[in-house]
């Protein structure tokens, strides 16, 4: 009796509780959360020369400055000559650990690129002030131990601040750009080692191809000529002007157009220089395709040079539209001393009309008649004339038509100065 009447209790209460439950429950459930829309006014503070804006620091191992009972402590410093460069300091009271965070290394250094600001909410006003963050940068303080070089010494290489706009540019490239502006960005650097006298392929290169160094004269020892690189022991036309130095090797993957081009049926190349558009069908007849191809490039090179130097004139109409690869705009740039007014010094234009003579003797097997080239370059046929021969060419004439070769060795005219009459 006493175990039926402990179920029947049992069952008898089973329902009130599950009513409690239920009320608990209710008076436990917030319900579902109420959003307040606030209208605010936003004040976008600017930074201000003379006064300094807030610095932002955080805490990656987990230390709560707020939540610990110890004072802390902070200071900024500024590096005496280089004052872009900060460090911020976190000391709490009695620890034997400070917390350090840098603007010139690290996390900060990575981004130099981003802006932060901080924003700061009055309840009271409902204002939201944007103010910019110092130097833009947010500081990851990293624990250190007092007195073991808590303050390290600042690494040589690790300033964003020392490094030139190209660096800049490469790393910004590097962290935010596209796969294929990534791509470019190695290509020219793969370029301009190839262009270091001292890299590791021009070094094994070196072992392989000896040439005497007197024969082959680096660019910056042609400015008094303001020619190509030249070989003067060379013994065929083809050496005597080392085309290797002129067309760079990670320059001919962007000189295929014409080559392409030739593939079409009816192909217009009315809109390159009349000295490559005279030569098309020559060029079709070539049965080489190795050989087709390589004075396509060239062609192409003479058409970039000729369309860069009309971009750069007075009357850049005629080139306004022509698209020259990055890579070959940013070797030009370089060469040709593109100044702050965007006009060719008259000596770069001098070097460049060279290089277009040049590589025309190798288009036309080193002998070309220069009446066409003449136009597309502006000048007159007696500056052209005076250009080849200080080249090292011979003009010849035949059948009432002058042509420019080159014979070998390369000998250059004296370069004779005037003396002053007294």
């Amino acid at each position: 009796m006493d175990s039926e009447t402990e179920d029947a209790k049992s069952h008898l209460e089973t329902p009130s509780k599950k009513v409690k439950n239920k009320k608990n429950k209710k008076k436990s459930d917030p319900g579902p959360s109420q959003h307040v829309t606030v209208q605010t006014k936003v004040q976008v503070v600017p930074e201000h020369p003379n006064k300094t804006a807030p610095i932002v620091g955080y805490f990656p191992s987990g230390f709560d400055p707020v939540k610990t009972s110890v004072s802390t402590g902070f200071q900024v410093y500024r590096n005496r000559t280089m004052n872009k460069r900060l460090e911020l300091v976190v000391s709490p009271a009695g620890s034997p650990v400070e917390f350090v965070g840098t603007s010139y290394s690290g996390e900060a250094a990575a981004g130099y690129r981003a802006m932060y600001a901080l924003g700061v909410f009055d309840k009271e006003t409902q204002t939201l002030k944007v103010v910019p963050i110092a130097a833009n940068k947010i500081f990851r303080l990293e624990p250190k131990v007092k007195g073991l070089g808590a303050a390290d010494k600042e690494p040589a290489n690790s300033t964003i601040e020392e490094l030139t706009p190209a660096e800049k540019a490469r790393q910004t490239t590097a962290m935010f750009g596209t796969k294929r502006d990534i791509e470019k960005v190695k290509k020219r650097m793969a370029l301009q080692q190839d262009q270091e006298p001292d890299s590791p392929k021009n070094a094994d290169g070196k072992k392989k191809d000896v040439v005497n160094k007197k024969a082959l004269a680096s660019i910056d020892a042609n400015v008094f000529r303001n020619i190509p690189p030249y070989d003067t022991t060379a013994d065929t036309p083809q050496k005597a002007y080392v085309l290797d130095k002129i067309i760079l090797k990670g320059e001919w993957d962007y000189l295929d157009d014409i080559y392409n081009t030739l593939h079409v049926g009816e192909a217009d190349f009315s809109a390159y220089p009349i000295f490559v558009h005279n030569r098309i069908q020559r060029l079709r007849n070539i049965q080489d395709e190795s050989e087709k191809k390589q004075l396509s490039c060239i062609f192409s090179y003479i058409n970039h040079l000729i369309k860069f130097k009309d971009q750069h004139s007075m009357d850049a109409s005629s080139a306004k539209s022509h698209k020259i690869p990055s890579i070959l705009r940013h070797r030009f740039s370089t060469l040709f001393a593109i100044t702050e007014s965007k006009r060719l010094p008259p000596e770069k234009i001098d070097l460049l009309n060279s290089y277009v003579l040049v590589l025309t003797l190798f288009t036309d097997d080193f002998r070309t008649d220069y009446t066409d080239i003449a136009k597309d370059l502006r000048m007159i046929a007696v500056s052209v004339r005076q250009r080849y021969e200080h080249l090292g060419c011979k003009i010849i004439r035949h059948k009432n038509m002058f042509y420019a070769t080159l014979p070998v060795p390369l000998k250059f005219p004296t370069l004779s100065s005037r003396k002053r009459k007294r």
